[in-house]
C-alpha cells in the first residue's frame, strides 16, 4: 500500500507540474531561510558555550551629577573582585581584566606587534575553560612578566618551534622582557572575549595591590556557587559598596551581575563594554527567528491554498476510491504522505539553496556559519523531522479537505467545491500578504533608521581623516612626526587625542567655581592636541580654543553645551554661557584648578544609539595620545596613504604602521543594525516572492474555472482591458484589506523598535502609503501576466464543447 501511495504521489506530481513546481519551491524557499536563520540563532546563542562554571560578570549602573541619564558600564573598580570573594561565601573565585590594546614586544631583531591583549590574574584559567596548549593553567600567569600567548601567535613569532619559556623584549624597554608561561587554543569565534596574548596582573600590580577605590577601568568576572540566589546576592551590594566607599555611594554605584552567556547578546543598553566581540542585541537574533518562521508560514499556506484549490481535478479520482471502498482514514493518510513527499523534495532543494547562499549570508552577517548537513547526524535527522512536520502541518487541511468529498455527488458531477472553500482560501491569501506587507513596511524603516544615522550631521567633520593608533610612549616625537607630515603635499591637518571620536570616551568628576558655591560633576573627557578643534571642525561657541603655549598646557579647558548648561543650573548666578568663560575649572582630586577658556557646539561623540553627554575637552599634553587623525586631500589616496606610511616608518620604526578612515570606523559602529536591515530585508524579499508564486498558482487555477466566462464575454464583445479588470479586482480586494490589516500591526511594532535609539526617523505616513502601493503594483503584476494570456484566448477554443 505504500508503495502504491509512493507511485500515486509522484505520478501526481508529473501531472500537474506547474501547482508542484510552486509548492516544491514555495516551501523549498521557505525551509532554505528557517535553516539559514536557525543556523545564525544557533550561532549567537552558542557565544561562550565552552565555559562550564557559575561565571557571572560584574557590572555598574553609574549615576552621578551631571549624567544626562544613568548608564549601565562594563566596568568596576580594581579592589571589588578580592574583597566580593572575602566578604561573600557565594563568590568562590574571581579574575580581573584591564585591556592593554596592543603590546609591543622584540625578537631578536624582529617587531613584533600584538593588537589586542589583556592583564589578567592568575586566577583566569579557574574560571575560563580556554585550552592551554603549553604550560601550566595554574602557575602560567603568577610570576611577574608572564605572558601567554595564543597558537597563531605563538607561530606568527616563533614558528614551529616551541614558544615555552621563550623570551620576547618590550620595545624601548630593553631592561623589560616578557618570558612565554604559556601557548593557549585559539579563542573560538563564538566567544566574547577575543585576545592575542595576556599578560600577567602582577606585571603591573604588587600581588597583594588592592588599588584604590572609585578609578572604575577593569572587566571583573566572578564565579559563583551552583545554586546562588542572584537577586538576593544583588540585594546585599549596596550595603557592600557603603561599607567601602560612604554614604551614597550605593546610589552613585549600583552592582549587578550578568551571566557569562548574556555577554554577548545582553549588552545593547551597557556602554564602556571594550570588552565584547561582535556584540549584538539578543531581541534582532529573536526578531529573524520570527520573520523566518513567518517566511515558512506564507509557504505553508501557499501548498494550502494550492493543493485545496487544485482538489477539483482530483474529485473524480477520490470519488472513483471511496466508490471502490477506500476509507477515509486511507484516504487522509495517501494525502498527508503525497504531502511529505513533497516537503522531502522541498527540503533537499532547500539544503541546495542554503549550500549556495551561506558565502553570502557569511559575508554581510560578519559570521562564519556552518553547514553541517551530513557531518552531525543530529542536525541532519532534525532536518528531515522539520520536513515530515512541516508536510504534516502543510497537507493536514487539504488531506481533510479532500477525503470528505461526497461520492455520489462528485460522480454526479456536482462540484466539489463551495463558496465556504473559496472564503477560506482567500482568508489565507489575505493573511499571507499581511504578513508579507508587514515585512515590507518594517523594512523600509529599519532602512530610513540606518541611512539616517549614516548620514546624519554629528557636528564635526569626519571626511578624509585617517585615524593611526599612536601610544602614550611615543608621545615626545609627536611634534616632530607632526611637522613632518604637515609637509606632505597630501597631508591637509595633523592633530591628536586621547580617544577616537565615535567611541564612548572615558568619564571624570570635574570641580568648577563660578560666583556661586563649587559644583562637583561627572562629564566624559578627551585629551587632545591645539589644533583639534580646528582639523574635526568643532564649532567654538563661546571664549578660545587652546594655543600651543605652555601656560595653556594642563591649565585650560574646553566644554561643551551640555555641559555648559548644566554648570548654569547648578552655579545658579550665571545668566548665559559666555559668563563661564574664565571660571575655575579642573579634575577632581587635582591640586590646583583650571580655567575653562572656551565652549563649544554640542557633537555627536558617541554613537547615535546615546544622547549627547556632558563633554570636557582639556590640552594635558603630558597625558599622551594615543591617537593621530590626519586629514587629507583626498585627490590622490594611495600616494597619501604611501607618503604618511614613510614617514611614519622613519619617525617610529619600532611601531607597525596601521590605520583606518574614520568614516570606516563610524560604519562600523552601526554594523549590527546594517545587518539587521540586509537580513530583514532578504527575508522580506523571499516572503514577496513565495507569495507571488501562491497567487500565481491561485489566479491560474481561477482561470482555469473561468475559461467559458471568459469567452462568453468575449463574444459578447468586451475588450481584453475590461477583462483583465474583472479577473484582476477580486485578487487586489484581497491584497487591500491585507494592507488595512497590516498598516497597525507594522505601526505598533515599529514604534516600538525606533524608541531604542536616542535619535530616530518620524514614523511617516508616506512609508506605509508607499507599501501598500508596491504590495499591489507586485499583486497586479502577478495577476495580469496571467490575465491577460486568459484575456488574448481564442474564445472559440474556450466555448467548444468538450
Amino acid at each position: 500500500m505504500l508503495k502504491n501511495y509512493l507511485k500515486i504521489a509522484f505520478r501526481n506530481i508529473r501531472k500537474n507540474k506547474l501547482f508542484s513546481f510552486l509548492n516544491i519551491t514555495g516551501l523549498s524557499i521557505g525551509m532554505a531561510v528557517c535553516i539559514l536563520i536557525l543556523l545564525f540563532v544557533n550561532y549567537e546563542r552558542d557565544f561562550d558555550s565552552i565555559h562550564t562554571k557559575n561565571i557571572y560578570r560584574l557590572n555598574e549602573v553609574q549615576n552621578w551629577e551631571g549624567m544626562v541619564a544613568p548608564q549601565k558600564v562594563a566596568l568596576t573598580m580594581m579592589p571589588m573582585g578580592p574583597t566580593l570573594k572575602e566578604e561573600f561565601p557565594e563568590v568562590i573565585n574571581y579574575t580581573r581584566f584591564a585591556p592593554e590594546n596592543e603590546l609591543l614586544l622584540r625578537h631578536g631583531q624582529e617587531q613584533i606587534t600584538l593588537n589586542n591583549t589583556f592583564w589578567a590574574d592568575s586566577s583566569f584559567f579557574q574560571l575560563f575553560d580556554f585550552k592551554l596548549l603549553e604550560g601550566n593553567p595554574s602557575t602560567a600567569l603568577v610570576q611577574p612578566n608572564s605572558l601567554i600567548l595564543t597558537e597563531s601567535s605563538a607561530q606568527r613569532i616563533f614558528g614551529k618551534e616551541s614558544a615555552l619559556g621563550k623570551t620576547l623584549s618590550k620595545a624601548n624597554q630593553d631592561t623589560v622582557s616578557y618570558t612565554v608561561t604559556g601557548v593557549i587554543q585559539d579563542i573560538p569565534e563564538n566567544s566574547h572575549l577575543q585576545f592575542e596574548g595576556l599578560t600577567s596582573f602582577s606585571s603591573h600590580f604588587a600581588p597583594d595591590d588592592l588599588g584604590s577605590w572609585g578609578p572604575n577601568w577593569f572587566t571583573t568576572y566572578l564565579e559563583l556557587a551552583d545554586g546562588t540566589d542572584i537577586s538576593s546576592l544583588e540585594a546585599k551590594l549596596p550595603d557592600y559598596m557603603i561599607s567601602h566607599m560612604g554614604e551614597g555611594a550605593d546610589e552613585a554605584f549600583t552592582l549587578y551581575l550578568q551571566g557569562i552567556g548574556d555577554v554577548h547578546a545582553g549588552s545593547s543598553e551597557i556602554t564602556h563594554d571594550y570588552i565584547n566581540f561582535k556584540k549584538f542585541d539578543r531581541a534582532y537574533t529573536n526578531i529573524f527567528f520570527y520573520i523566518a518562521l513567518i517566511v515558512l508560514f506564507i509557504a505553508g499556506i501557499n501548498f494550502v491554498n494550492l493543493s485545496s484549490a487544485k482538489s477539483v481535478s482530483r474529485a473524480m479520482e477520490i470519488g472513483v476510491r471511496k466508490a471502490s471502498g477506500a476509507s477515509r482514514s486511507q484516504l487522509y493518510l495517501q494525502f498527508i504522505g503525497e504531502s511529505i513527499v513533497i516537503s522531502l523534495i522541498a527540503m533537499v532543494l532547500a539544503a541546495v539553496f542554503v549550500s549556495l547562499a551561506l558565502p553570502f549570508m557569511n559575508e554581510f552577517s560578519q559570521r562564519q556559519l556552518e553547514f553541517p548537513l551530513f557531518r552531525e547526524p543530529i542536525f541532519l535527522g532534525s532536518m528531515l523531522f522539520g520536513a515530515v512536520m512541516v508536510g504534516i502541518l502543510s497537507g493536514l487541511y487539504p488531506a481533510l479537505y479532500l477525503s470528505n468529498f461526497n461520492p455520489v455527488k462528485v460522480l454526479k458531477g456536482s462540484p466539489a467545491t463551495g463558496k465556504r472553500k473559496a472564503d477560506f482560501r482567500n482568508v489565507l491569501v489575505v493573511v499571507q500578504f499581511s504578513c508579507a506587507i508587514f515585512l515590507i513596511i518594517s523594512t523600509l524603516f529599519a532602512s530610513r533608521q540606518v541611512r539616517f544615522m549614516q548620514e546624519k550631521d554629528l557636528g564635526f567633520s569626519h571626511e578624509q581623516i585617517i585615524t593611526i593608533p599612536f601610544g602614550q610612549r611615543f608621545t615626545e616625537r609627536y611634534g616632530t612626526l607632526k611637522q613632518s607630515l604637515l609637509g606632505s603635499s597630501q597631508v591637509l591637518e595633523v592633530t591628536a587625542s586621547g580617544q577616537r571620536l565615535g567611541n564612548n570616551l572615558h568619564q571624570t568628576g570635574i570641580t568648577f567655581h563660578g560666583a556661586g558655591p563649587s559644583v562637583n560633576l561627572a562629564t566624559s573627557q578627551v585629551v587632545v592636541d591645539p589644533d583639534f578643534l580646528d582639523v574635526y571642525k568643532i564649532e567654538l561657541i563661546a571664549g578660545r580654543n587652546f594655543n600651543d603655549s605652555e601656560a595653556d598646557n594642563g591649565n585650560t579647558y574646553l566644554i561643551n553645551e551640555s555641559l555648559a548648561n548644566e554648570l548654569l543650573h547648578k552655579d545658579g548666578q550665571g545668566k548665559d554661557i559666555e559668563s563661564l568663560i574664565g571660571a575655575q575649572f579642573g579634575f577632581n582630586g587635582m591640586d590646583s584648578a583650571g580655567r575653562l577658556v572656551g565652549i563649544v557646539r554640542d557633537f555627536n561623540f558617541n554613537s547615535l544609539h546615546h544622547k549627547i553627554e556632558t563633554l570636557t575637552i582639556f590640552n594635558q599634553r603630558n597625558w599622551g595620545f594615543e591617537e593621530l587623525s590626519v586629514k587629507i586631500s583626498g585627490e590622490n589616496v594611495p600616494e597619501a596613504l604611501a607618503q604618511i606610511e614613510s614617514i611614519w616608518n622613519t619617525q617610529i620604526p619600532e611601531r607597525e604602521f596601521e590605520y583606518q578612515f574614520l568614516d570606516d570606523h563610524f560604519t562600523e559602529l552601526y554594523r549590527a543594525d546594517r545587518t539587521v536591515n540586509s537580513i530583514v530585508g532578504m527575508l522580506t524579499g523571499l516572503s514577496i516572492l513565495i507569495s507571488c508564486l501562491g497567487l500565481f498558482g491561485l489566479v491560474s487555477f481561477t482561470l482555469e474555472q473561468r475559461v467559458k466566462e471568459i469567452g462568453i464575454r468575449k463574444v459578447l464583445g468586451a475588450s481584453v482591458t475590461t477583462v483583465v479588470a474583472i479577473l484582476s479586482k477580486d485578487f487586489i480586494k484581497l491584497v487591500l484589506i491585507a494592507i488595512v490589516i497590516a498598516v497597525p500591526v507594522s505601526w505598533y511594532v515599529v514604534n516600538k523598535w525606533i524608541e531604542d535609539f536616542a535619535y530616530r526617523i518620524d514614523i511617516s505616513w508616506w512609508v506605509f502609503a508607499v507599501s501598500g502601493l508596491v504590495a499591489i503594483l507586485i499583486a497586479l503584476a502577478t495577476v495580469s501576466s496571467q490575465a491577460f494570456r486568459a484575456a488574448l484566448m481564442n474564445p472559440v477554443k474556450s466555448l467548444k464543447s468538450e
